[in-house]
């Protein structure tokens, strides 16, 4: 808790899991507080998210068909305790990536040909 409310926590490589009606975080990456003691966590630990049994159902109910996954948005505080922002999203196509990866090429080129 400690680390986060320093903001020491990466939400970009996460995701979110329903394992036997569970919600489970998992490749969030909170970094070990400074001042801890050799008792510090893993900071890429999955963690365990507290929700609704109907919550649960909702999310499981969205996430059923396949290319559907949990992302979490955004981690803030509410009455001292921490919260995670869930986002149900669709991987991207295989088109779409290469239009990303074409448009960062080109960008990359231009700025070079602008710094000499």
């Amino acid at each position: 808790m400690k680390s986060l409310r320093l903001g020491n926590a990466n939400i970009a490589e996460g995701y979110a899991q329903i394992k036997n009606g569970e919600v489970w975080l998992m490749g969030m990456h909170v970094s070990p507080y400074e001042q801890g003691s050799y008792a510090n966590v893993d900071p890429l630990r999955k963690r365990k998210l507290l929700l609704h049994r109907k919550e649960i159902r909702k999310l499981i109910a969205r996430t059923g068909e396949p290319g559907i996954t949990l992302v979490p948005l955004r981690v803030y505080f509410r009455k001292n305790i921490a919260k995670v922002l869930l986002g149900v999203c669709r991987g991207k196509k295989a088109y779409d990536r290469r239009d990303d990866i074409a448009r960062r090429e080109a960008e990359r080129d231009i700025r070079r040909k602008y710094a000499r």
